[in-house]
């Protein structure tokens, strides 16, 4: 008999965390702000079946945000858990058959492990520009990354705005300190470009999309080799990384929505992949490409406010 049970419960603000590096400053977040604005929000997803195929998913995310004056300090964090057991043959006894219920097993793999956090103040200069500062934390170990630990900093600018439709450019430098599955700790100096999107499709349906491009100023120390067998080179601007995304939400009551999005990453200088007894000297790379796609409720909830002080 298979059994399964799905729990799903996604409570997020319209600032949900998806990806950290997505949020970017808006004038408009601190403009109506009197005093302090709180807001706080959480999503979280459980998906376990169990008879002839075995599965564990987890998912959750915060945000936090804070605003006063011309001041945002938010906070972002999202992981995604995923383990996976499939049946299959293993003669145990050698005789070329199989023969008895033993040898029948279940092997066990973690596909999805991954963690990301982003701590970022925005300080708004006019209506249309601001400076941003973020300390960064991730993880996610089938991609060949035990940890990474960085911090951007930059310069934003609104170049688009309507009534329904908005643009942000943000341009800047970006730390990284990762540490990959196999070999040294390696330091990352990037530039990073970023530009997001957002308008006003019809009445309660809204379009997102933003794309973030990276690349490295310093020489990277690299250990993974390419299929020649040859490592490969980690010269100035040869570790490019590109994040996308795309989102269409749509209301479905005065504080529930749904929301449809497609994601894309790709890095040119993949971690190592994290798989065992290679032979010395071969370090094959992860997958330059990931892609996400995602079907999620979205419930709004109304931040607490701190009214100011009478003077």
């Amino acid at each position: 008999m298979r059994r399964s049970l799905i729990v799903l419960l996604l409570l997020a603000h319209t600032a949900h965390a998806d990806d950290p590096k997505f949020d970017y400053g808006k004038h408009d977040d601190v403009k109506d702000v009197h005093g302090i604005d709180w807001t706080a929000a959480a999503e979280a997803g459980l998906i376990l079946t169990t008879g002839n195929s075995e599965t564990t998913t987890a998912t959750g995310g915060l945000h936090l945000a804070r605003k006063t004056g011309a001041n945002k300090l938010t906070f972002d964090a999202s992981g995604a858990y995923a383990k996976s057991g499939l049946r299959v043959l293993a003669d145990l006894n050698g005789n070329g058959m199989i023969d008895n219920p033993g040898e029948i097993i279940t092997v066990s793999s973690i596909t999805a492990e991954t963690l990301q956090s982003k701590l970022r103040y925005d300080r708004f200069l006019t209506e249309f520009n601001s400076l941003y500062i973020a300390a960064l934390a991730s993880r996610d170990t089938p991609a060949g990354i035990d940890s990474i630990f960085g911090g951007q900093v930059g310069y934003s600018r609104r170049v688009y705005k309507t009534a329904t439709a908005e643009t942000a450019v943000e341009v800047g430098y970006d730390f990284s300190r990762q540490d990959p599955v196999t070999g040294p700790d390696i330091s990352i100096h990037s530039g990073r470009v970023f530009m997001g999107h957002k308008a006003l499709m019809t009445e309660g349906a809204t379009l997102e999309a933003a794309i973030e491009i990276l690349t490295n100023f310093n020489r990277e120390n690299l250990t993974t080799t390419d299929e020649q067998g040859h490592v490969v080179d980690g010269g100035p601007l040869k570790d490019t990384r590109v994040n996308s995304k795309v989102a269409i939400s749509a209301k479905i009551g005065v504080n529930l929505a749904v929301q449809m999005s497609m994601e894309l990453k790709y890095d040119n200088r993949p971690g190592p992949l994290p798989v065992k007894n290679l032979a010395p000297g071969f370090v094959p790379e992860a997958s330059a490409f990931d892609t996400i796609m995602k079907a999620s409720f979205i419930y709004t909830f109304v931040g607490a406010k701190k009214p100011e002080p009478k003077k």
